[in-house]
């Protein structure tokens, strides 16, 4: 268990606050593309690490993220006019570029030079793999933009959704990284002892840390021959990379894809969850199909979002429609949706956990090692060094793996092709 000092210091993400500073050494998906649909476009409200932006597309296509509020008058920018390579504040035009330059000051003298004195208050972007990343850290310190494979690969081989989660940002991430709670949680049927998670529910964990986080393998015995082997990769400070998905029958899906999440603090109590998918195979596209049916598996598809938002239809509010019936006969759950189980044992939590009243046991690998490792970093922050993770080196190369091998293989050896990124 931690300390309350100990749980505030990881989950308090604000300006000033330890976990906001390393928070804002990394680069951080704000929105999706797709949100900024054209150049001189309605602008977008976001709200990122506690604090409240606009972003928009400026008529180069080029991506500003401001801060919510003119500095004039604290009029708010969302109602901004979108034009010529600028947003315009309605209050009294004044006018700023996607830097934070003050480009026009109508409501001055023409000849006065108020407006070279004058910024909003902008952060960089970088546009990659149908995101819209961004930068909140000290401008000195910037890393290189994001490398991850997904954002290398082509738009036909990637897909990208997200969800609003009503819960801190860290128990969301734990939730990702913890691989023993699929054989319960996720165990869509019961009484089907060929899914390979439910054949054994008690994985034998190996955490290996490395210079980006860690690699966390979980494995299960297949039978007298073959293990399940299952590398997910954490990412700091909060991304999840987890190998394709095996089918009823416990044999790998003939689809190259990977999987995985990114997990962004709108602010102390809600998160974004950003989740992907990508054929790994540069010869096969992703089918748009196979990409759907995992979405509505995982209870994100087209028809489960309240229409115009990110947000579930199956929420706290209805008790995210769960059916004791199927529960009782089928599922542990009852409900509906992989990300939708998730949420509701993480929503329900409580907005931040008091790991005060935690007892962790064996299958806690991997989350006891993130805290050590945010804990870590935390303080690399506060004296002047670089976190674990920040620079693309640290895990552009890397890959997760979902496969069966020999029982008494080890896994870093018979895998140690397939762990490595080939976009």
């Amino acid at each position: 268990m931690l300390t309350a000092e100990e749980n505030a210091r990881l989950t308090r993400v604000g300006p000033g606050t330890p976990m906001g500073a390393l928070m804002r050494r990394y680069w951080q998906p704000a929105l999706l593309s797709e949100e900024l649909p054209e150049p001189d476009g309605a602008p977008v409200r976001v709200r990122l690490l506690g604090e409240d932006l606009v972003a928009f597309r400026d008529t180069d296509g080029n991506v500003g993220l401001v801060d919510a509020f003119c500095p004039h008058r604290r009029a708010p920018m969302f109602f901004g006019r979108n034009e010529e390579c600028g947003l315009r504040c309605v209050y009294h035009g004044w006018k700023f570029d996607r830097n934070g330059a003050c480009v026009d000051m109508p409501s001055e003298p023409p000849d006065s030079l108020f407006k070279t004195k004058v910024r909003i208050a902008a952060y960089p972007t970088s546009e990659r793999g149908g995101m819209i990343w961004a930068y909140l850290g000290p401008p000195e310190l910037q890393p290189a933009p994001p490398d991850y494979e997904l954002l290398r690969a082509p738009a036909t081989h990637r897909h990208v959704t997200k969800t609003f989660e009503h819960a801190n940002w860290l128990q969301a991430l734990e939730g990702g990284i913890d691989t023993a709670h699929s054989s319960f949680v996720h165990n869509e049927d019961l009484f089907n002892k060929k899914l390979l998670r439910n054949a054994d529910t008690a994985p034998r964990l190996e955490v290996e840390k490395t210079p980006y986080g860690f690699r966390y393998a979980g494995i299960r015995r297949r039978n007298a021959e073959e293990e399940y082997v299952r590398v997910y990769h954490y990412l700091m400070p909060a991304q999840q990379l987890r190998g394709g998905v095996t089918d009823a029958a416990g044999g790998k899906k003939d689809v190259p894809v990977l999987l995985g999440h990114v997990w962004v603090p709108i602010d102390d109590e809600h998160t974004w969850t950003f989740n992907w998918i990508y054929s790994y195979d540069p010869a096969i596209p992703l089918d748009r199909e196979h990409a759907l049916e995992h979405d509505v598996y995982s209870g994100r598809g087209p028809d489960d979002y309240i229409p115009g938002t990110y947000r579930l239809k199956r929420n706290a509010e209805n008790d995210y429609l769960i059916d004791r019936e199927r529960q009782r006969t089928k599922t542990y759950t009852g409900i509906k949706g992989i990300n939708t189980q998730d949420y509701a044992l993480q929503e329900g939590m409580g907005p931040i956990c008091d790991r005060t009243q935690e007892h962790l046991g064996t299958s806690d690998r991997a989350i006891i090692a993130a805290r050590q490792l945010l804990l870590e970093a935390v303080d690399t922050v506060e004296h002047g060094g670089t976190p674990r993770g920040a620079n693309p080196g640290d895990y552009s190369t890397v890959r997760p793996v979902d496969l069966q091998i020999p029982r008494g293989s080890v896994w870093q050896e018979k895998l140690e092709r397939e762990l490595i990124a080939r976009f």
